[in-house]
């Protein structure tokens, strides 16, 4: 198959719109020509993940920087988490140096047109994609409900390849932007109790665990909220690198249907909160919003603690998107959250903030978290839901 390119992407290509234009669809087109596109299409928007400094690096930083230099943003394009709120940063206990190159990298972003949004939750804020609309995200979470939940088209992107689509405009045709590649390859039946973000955790542990990177058709979960729905999709993306699933009668997604079936049992669900749940595990860390935290959860726990206090010798974090903590305090939830002693803190997430060595254990509801918690930080974890994690930090 051969990439045939239209004159606009050939002058891009050529160099003839910059230099980052140009560098952006070198990885486009490399891409398209390794997964056999095509084809280039448009994309409306994009979602870029490897913002914070913790993982970027100064190489990563220089990176970013050579390409803001003549880089212009062509759709909407907005930011996955940085390592730290970007302006109460000091208060959680992040370094000056760090602080310091987290707004080189944040700048950079600002300099090509990103909306610096940082967060993983991009559908909640703002960048809210249509039903068969063509998109180019990274971050594993936000392209699974991107692609299950609300319908829309993307692959899995890295930071790199998310950038370029950004810069020009364009995605290669494949993957998943094709229909006959969406369909569904094993199948679930569910038969367990699903009732908090914690449960539909450890079903996207069990499922991601068991499906790989497969495609699977899910059945027996009656209901489900946006809030649990995000947490399946980090939890099932985090543990398989599942980019999209079908949920019989909650997602809108046309499939074939796969014959054989196989049971998800409470016993299955029970057995992953048993492996996320570490013996002497002495939890000085509760973090809750992870993805990160909707005005709905974010009221729902000022309610719980209002009027209480942190009990002594604990952090909590609360995470979410600037827009939502913006939000918060208008409401009145950030006062009534810092005011017991907990953080509210913007732009960031336990995953990728720089906590290695501050803390021993972390409780919190996100089977996500739990992962990265114990892979990059050495951190033992247990996994309840939202409101036993909040008790647990008045306690």
């Amino acid at each position: 198959m051969v990439l045939k390119l239209t004159s606009e992407e050939k002058a891009m290509l050529k160099g003839e719109q910059g230099w980052a234009t140009m560098k952006a669809m070198e990885i486009i087109t490399t891409l398209g020509e390794i997964y056999g596109a095509t084809r280039l299409i448009p994309v409306s928007s994009v979602q870029i993940a490897g913002v914070s400094y913790h993982n970027l690096g100064e190489a990563g930083l220089d990176y970013l920087s050579q390409m803001a230099e003549d880089g212009a943003t062509r759709v909407l394009t907005t930011l996955n988490p940085a390592g730290m709120d970007l302006e109460e940063w000091r208060k959680h206990g992040i370094s000056e140096d760090f602080a310091e190159n987290q707004q080189r990298v944040v700048e950079a972003f600002a300099r090509m047109g990103v909306v610096t949004t940082c967060t993983c939750t991009p559908y909640l804020i703002g960048n809210l994609p249509h039903y068969g609309e063509h998109i180019a995200w990274a971050e594993s979470s936000a392209v699974c409900f991107a692609n299950s939940v609300i319908g829309a088209l993307t692959n899995r992107e890295g930071g790199p390849s998310a950038l370029a689509a950004a810069l020009t405009g364009r995605t290669a045709e494949y993957g998943f932007h094709l229909q006959e590649n969406r369909n569904a390859e094993v199948k679930y039946e569910v038969d367990a109790n699903l009732t908090t973000t914690d449960d539909f955790g450890l079903l996207g542990q069990v499922i991601g665990t068991r499906t790989g990177k497969s495609i699977p058709y899910i059945t027996g979960v009656k209901k489900a909220t946006t809030e649990q729905l995000k947490s399946f999709c980090a939890s099932v993306a985090t543990y398989g690198g599942v980019a999209l699933f079908h949920m019989e009668g909650l997602t809108p997604n046309r499939t074939t249907l796969p014959d054989e079936t196989m049971t998800i049992t409470q016993e299955d669900l029970d057995q992953a909160r048993h492996d996320l749940d570490d013996e002497e595990a002495d939890i000085d860390f509760i973090s809750v919003g992870c993805p990160h935290a909707s005005i709905k959860e974010i009221g729902e726990i000022a309610r719980i603690l209002d009027g209480k206090k942190v009990a002594k010798g604990k952090t909590v974090w609360i995470t979410t998107a600037k827009p939502t903590k913006d939000l918060a305090k208008k409401m009145g939830y950030y006062d009534t959250i810092e005011k017991a002693g907990a953080y509210l803190v913007a732009d960031a997430c336990c995953a990728v903030a720089p906590l290695k060595g501050r803390f021993g254990g972390l409780l919190t509801d996100s089977a996500k978290a739990c992962y990265y918690a114990r892979g990059k930080n050495q951190f033992k974890t247990e996994i309840r839901t939202v409101a036993e994690c909040i008790e647990e930090a008045i306690s």
